[in-house]
């Protein structure tokens, strides 16, 4: 089994008497994506920092690519790329100029860099602009030359703040392609901030959700879901809302441990999706007309509210 691409055990992080980072422990695998969830001031930010070694830890270790961040900061960045909420550019240079000065202190060669350079601007729709001062440059423009910038380099690691933040629909398709693809075809790892559930739940293997500095839960969308609401939730679609017979018949139904009435019918949860077809044999058989059973694997977004509510946390 190869070494995980991150490994973080015990990492704290205070600013004066408040805990920004709390006792985090947990590993991301090479070619994985881990999205890092929380609300603002979780302590996400200050996580990627130390992991890039920005920032020091006051406690714990981590390690990326097998290196100490704290120790060989900049051999890490060499191997890392990253996109942080504040695009960070040169306003008196140009796109490909900030690209190219970037890539030259990364160790670089001039030609190299202007030509991948110019290859990442085209692929993020900043072909035509590349030649701009990017003083004038709106704030999804920045966004999308900052990303080719933490690209250009061809990282093994990509910690991405938001990197969606600011665009229009067309070009956060295009980052989301890329993103996956990165990781899927090219085996990145990558570790995703990002408030954009949705966005969270199609790119991500793995979700880390931070609260108050804390980890609240690391792992799979599914399984953390199985942990919070055991079973699987099935909306079965009726003429109208069941009634209190329909909801007796549900409940005797082996495998079916939770049954509630819905405007459009019922939600029934079951042990498994092996007893989906014997809740809709049972209504069948007493003349019920189903007209639809459709299976509800909670979202991550499910996931995550459920963690990050006073129920869910600490769990």
């Amino acid at each position: 089994m190869s070494a995980p691409a991150i490994s973080v055990r015990g990492l704290t992080r205070r600013f004066g008497t408040e805990v920004a980072v709390d006792d985090l422990t947990f590993d991301v695998e090479p070619g994985e994506v881990v999205a890092l969830l929380g609300p603002n001031g979780a302590g996400k930010t200050t996580t990627v920092r130390m992991l890039n070694g920005v920032l020091r830890p006051d406690a714990g270790s981590c390690h990326v690519l097998g290196l100490d961040p704290a120790a060989d900061g900049d051999a890490v960045r060499r191997r890392t790329g990253v996109l942080t909420e504040n695009a960070g550019l040169d306003d008196r240079l140009t796109a490909l100029e900030n690209l190219v000065l970037y890539a030259r202190i990364r160790g670089l060669d001039g030609d190299v860099a202007a030509t991948r350079g110019a290859e990442l601007l085209e692929r993020f729709g900043m072909g035509p602009r590349a030649s701009s001062l990017v003083q004038g440059f709106s704030t999804g423009q920045r966004r999308r030359v900052a990303l080719a910038r933490a690209l250009l380099h061809e990282p093994e690691v990509l910690f991405l703040d938001e990197p969606t933040s600011g665009l229009d629909p067309e070009a956060t398709r295009a980052v989301v392609e890329l993103i996956a693809s990165l990781a899927r075809e090219h085996g990145r790892t990558v570790i995703l901030c990002t408030h954009f559930l949705g966005e969270a739940g199609q790119l991500s293997d793995r979700m880390a959700v931070l609260q108050r500095g804390r980890l609240v839960a690391f792992g799979r969308p599914a399984e953390l879901g199985e942990e919070l609401w055991p079973g699987l939730a099935v909306d079965v679609e009726l003429a109208g809302p069941a009634d209190e017979a329909v909801l007796a018949w549900l409940r005797a139904v082996e495998g079916v441990v939770d049954v509630e009435s819905q405007p459009s019918g019922a939600q029934v949860r079951v042990t498994g999706r092996d007893r989906v077809p014997a809740v809709v044999a049972a209504l069948v058989a007493r003349e019920v007309a189903v007209y639809a059973a459709v299976p509800r694997p909670p979202t991550l977004e499910d996931v995550y509210f459920g963690l990050t509510t006073e129920e869910g946390f600490g769990r």
